[in-house]
């Protein structure tokens, strides 16, 4: 049973209270970097910098490549908050606590939220070092952050999933990533819980049932961000090959180095597309 929503409501309360401390910042973006996509920071004119320990209720990024902070600042000309580093299902948090940083988000006024993710590539089109545009997903979590009680100070008690990740918002990534002759594709990004990847059989399930790519993050991050009337833009960082036919041992190393490599066009495409939003 989960806690009742009054929990959630206070700890918001009290979450944006200490924030209004350290900063006046009203960020219209906002920013998840995901695993080894943490550069995009260097870019943000950092007004103040924040680790997610000293921030009350917020959870602690336990995976060793997540910086762990939230960032407030401008990218260009736009007032942003990013969180370098985010939570996932498998370090053992609740399905409120991943999302909890997207609420704070949205209670300091936040309308667009961008998230990136590293993840691994079914569709064999869809090469290491790639990017893609999500279009959609499929939740394979077992779980929905949405589940328990509804306030609908929060959002409607069954929201709409018809456009999860925003059209306009996608179209607009396209024409700015072929004027960066930047390559993107666009597709379907499916999420399970990991921590341990996928056998070849479940790659095949997921090339069955219409997945791309799969990760194990995003999804619980983009319902709340729904759920509460944010719009949303998701870019995934393609890091290995996940064809079954020609499944080999992961590298977690290699992983990562795929994607600091992928990252500078992960980092162009967001900071134009931020300058347009």
């Amino acid at each position: 049973m989960s806690e009742p929503i009054s929990v959630l409501l206070k700890q918001l309360d009290e979450t944006i209270e200490f924030l209004q401390t350290k900063t006046k910042s009203k960020p219209e973006v906002g920013i998840i970097l995901g695993t080894g996509l943490g550069a995009l920071a260097d870019d943000i004119d950092k007004e103040i910098v924040i680790p997610y320990d000293m921030i009350p209720n917020f959870p602690v990024s336990t995976v060793e490549f997540h910086a762990g902070k939230l960032i407030f600042g401008k990218l260009g000309k736009k007032s942003v908050v990013a969180m370098q580093g985010r939570f996932h299902y498998y370090e053992g948090y609740t399905m409120r606590q991943i999302t909890f940083p997207v609420r704070v988000m949205r209670r300091l006024g936040v309308k667009y939220l961008l998230i990136s993710n590293a993840c691994g590539g079914i569709n064999a089109e869809i090469k290491p070092g790639d990017l893609m545009l999500i279009s959609d997903h499929i939740n394979l979590l077992g779980d929905n952050p949405l589940i328990g009680e509804n306030d609908s100070s929060l959002g409607p008690r069954f929201p709409d999933m018809s456009e999860p990740y925003d059209r306009e918002l996608i179209k607009l990534a396209e024409e700015i990533a072929a004027k960066l002759k930047i390559k993107v594709h666009k597709g379907v990004y499916a999420a399970m819980t990991g921590p341990s990847l996928e056998t070849a059989a479940e790659y095949r399930f997921l090339r069955i049932i219409g997945a791309d790519v799969v990760g194990m993050s995003t999804i619980p991050e983009d319902i709340v961000a729904v759920h509460s009337g944010m719009r949303v833009l998701g870019v995934s960082v393609i890091t290995d090959a996940c064809v079954p036919e020609e499944l080999k041992p992961v590298n977690i190393d290699e992983i990562i180095k795929t994607s600091k490599e992928a990252e500078p066009k992960l980092t162009r495409l967001m900071r134009e597309v931020v300058a347009k939003l």
